[in-house]
């Protein structure tokens, strides 16, 4: 099939393919922006659907043709009839040389973009599921007054993350890195006029300011020891990275430290994932955007680009590893309380971000481990990104049917009502649970596997045995809150809230039809890149990564049949069988359901230990510049004014009396000019 679309595809239309990636959303968002509210008003969807589906047929199509596509380890932008054949190129990528973008002394950075297998993988995934979570969009914001807006917004949010992972140099990569972050603030805070919207959008945007200062200390430090931020000079050179390394072994695992920062806050890690439940507060098709396809999978995608520079710092993978583990813990613990249903997807997303982080971290226990741990962290990025947003959009779909309500207590049995979104969502809670052959069944499968090799490989084992029974833990709960807010959604008694009405609506069709697509995806497209084996040989083409054998885990997957049947099980027991039971139990572990309900109360410790002293702070520096600054300013001030003030009687408008004194001046200026002279 590939060499079917290669003998279509020449070097200018590649060329073209590659640009109208990013190139279809951002003008869509200009056109968008600058029409929308007076020209295209209810129709402002249209450009925002056309510039995504045009972007993401491009994407498969650069994603097919990659491996074998007649093209060279660079396309230039002004010549691309000068290529080279690079068929056998055992990691085939596609670089478009752009303009000139900076040039600081010795550092020129171009406005180059770059393809190859991860990067592939990234656009076609992103792109997919933001066209199909910008048709559900245009039912569910429907007669929202920021129309146009929003769907502005959308098309910036998805040209930047394009952008993000077509950079082809660490200073591209950082502005777009920024540009998401913009976005996400500009659609958190979409109802502006609601207070818990606005600060939710500046929660995030300054949280993830504090993991952007790592990941800039980053680029500063490879250009301080590199002499460039080309990811062909940085990631694409062994040889220099060994060296760095042998001469000052503290230098790279700074370097990752930094980089793992940055990761740290655009993916909602342990301490920096304080934002992300907040982000609630924006739509839900938004929700689905950053959850599930766009912002929290940056991070991901950084450490798993830089896989060149994270083997050789072993002690920051651990780390790696460790966060990972406690956020994915600490989420779970908290998911299970909540009863918020979109705040107990979002703890879902931190937890499974945890997940993927724990994969990354493997390549501690050695060189070998680092590729299959990287192809399990991004199997999971690509198969979450299907049924996350697919839940959440199930989800939205709820609380568009029950009146924006979205608390579990006053809803119930709503599986009749809605029957479209209880398949979808079911679909979505199994994947995520891990139920056999669904999406999440093989990529957690992939991660309890590669745990399970570093628990018996290298200098770390003991850890990665305490990580992995950990995981397993953190995988009994996912199932069980998962399946929890499904059966507190979806069963028992039918029981509407007041806001929605005697006869609440299903989905319209074009929110319906983004839900069945997702579901199909989460059914199915585990099973089909999975057990075969597809996703794995495409993904280690990327440079930096090495071949490696995949092998069935027959006790695996045993083990994950067990754990996703007795977290189903027992919520099944809790919520369907007996609900009484849980109410019986939170009395009896009051303190930790308190605990949990609370989360921890890790929103209060970060404002004690962080936000009130910088307050606190703040006031003093206000105060020192009023009562000391000001009044420095207006005392130095005062002369002038005590002066002016005595020239005045001067000023009589009297013209004789002016005439005296520009008389006796030039009297005084003679007299001056004869004794110097």
């Amino acid at each position: 099939m590939s060499e079917a679309i290669n003998s279509f595809l020449s070097p200018e239309v590649l060329l073209l393919l590659l640009w109208l990636i990013p190139g279809a959303p951002l003008l869509s968002a200009i056109l968008t922006a600058l029409l929308g509210p007076r020209v295209l008003r209810g129709k402002s969807h249209l450009p925002c659907w056309s510039a995504l589906a045009v972007s993401f047929v491009c994407s498969v199509l650069v994603l097919i043709a990659l491996p074998t596509a007649p093209n060279p380890n660079q396309l230039d932008v002004i010549a691309p009839e000068n290529l080279q054949d690079a068929s056998d190129n055992a990691s085939p990528e596609l670089v478009v040389v752009g303009p000139e973008w900076l040039s600081v002394g010795d550092l020129e950075v171009g406005f180059d973009l770059r393809v190859d297998s991860i990067t592939a993988i990234m656009l076609a995934m992103v792109t997919g599921v933001s066209f199909l979570v910008s048709l559900f969009g245009s039912g569910y914001m429907h007669g929202d007054g920021g129309y146009p807006r929003f769907f502005a917004a959308v098309s910036g949010f998805v040209f930047s993350m394009c952008m993000l992972v077509m950079a082809n140099n660490f200073v591209l990569l950082f502005f777009f890195w920024e540009m998401v972050g913009l976005c996400s603030y500009l659609l958190i805070g979409f109802w502006f006029h609601k207070p818990s919207a606005a600060a939710a959008s500046r929660k995030a945007f300054v949280v993830n300011r504090i993991g952007d200062f790592g990941l800039i200390m980053a680029i500063f430090l490879m250009l301080t020891q590199f002499g460039s931020v080309s990811f062909s000079d940085v990631l694409g050179n062994p040889e220099r990275i060994a060296q760095l390394h042998a001469g000052n072994e503290t230098i790279i695992p700074l370097i990752c430290l930094c980089l793992f920062l940055g990761a740290m806050g655009k993916s909602a890690q342990f301490p920096l994932q304080v934002w992300l439940p907040d982000a609630m507060e924006g739509p839900t098709p938004v929700s689905a955007l950053i959850h599930a396809a766009t912002m929290v999978t940056a991070g991901i995608y950084l450490v798993a680009r830089c896989t060149p520079l994270f083997v050789m710092a072993p002690e920051v993978q651990v780390l790696v590893t460790a966060v990972g583990t406690i956020t994915a813990l600490l989420a779970a613990l908290i998911a299970l309380t909540q009863t918020d249903l979109k705040r107990v997807l979002a703890y879902s997303t931190v937890s499974q971000l945890g997940f993927m982080f724990m994969a990354l971290g493997c390549g501690a226990a050695g060189a070998e481990v680092a590729t299959p741990a990287v192809n399990a962290g991004m199997f999971h990025l690509f198969t979450h990104a299907y049924f996350k947003a697919l839940l959440f959009l199930a989800a939205g779909s709820v609380m568009h049917a029950m009146g924006d309500v979205i608390d579990m207590r006053y809803f119930s049995g709503l599986k009749k009502a809605l029957p479209i979104t209880h398949w979808t969502f079911l679909v979505g809670a199994a994947a995520l649970a891990g139920v056999p052959l669904l999406a999440g069944f093989w990529s957690k499968d992939e991660i309890l596997a590669v745990l399970g090799t570093a628990a018996s490989t290298g200098e770390y084992q003991a850890f990665f045995k305490v990580v992995l029974i950990t995981a397993s833990i953190t995988a009994v709960l996912t199932a069980f809150y998962t399946f929890r807010a499904y059966f507190m959604t979806f069963c028992g008694e039918e029981k509407f809230p007041v806001e929605a009405g005697h006869h609440p609506h299903e989905a319209t069709p074009i929110m319906a039809w983004p839900l069945r697509i997702l579901a199909v995806c989460a059914a199915l497209i585990g099973l089909a890149v999975g057990p075969t084996h597809l996703f794995q040989t495409y993904l280690q083409r990327t440079q930096g990564l090495t071949p490696f054998e995949a092998h069935f885990h027959i006790d695996v997957m045993i083990t994950s049949v067990v754990i996703a049947c007795s977290g189903i099980g027992v919520a099944w027991w809790f919520y369907v069988l007996s609900p009484a039971t849980p109410v019986r139990i939170a009395k009896i572990l009051t303190p930790f359901f308190f605990l949990s309900q609370k989360k921890f109360f890790l929103d209060e410790i970060l404002y004690g230990i962080v936000v009130a002293p910088l307050k606190l702070l703040g006031r003093l520096c206000v105060m020192f510049d009023r009562n000391l600054i000001d009044r420095l300013i207006d005392s130095l001030a005062g002369g002038p004014v005590f002066v002016g003030n005595r020239l005045k009687r001067f000023q009589g408008g009297v013209v004789t009396s002016y005439a005296g004194i520009m008389w006796f001046g030039a009297v005084t200026a003679v007299v001056v000019a004869i004794s110097l002279f």
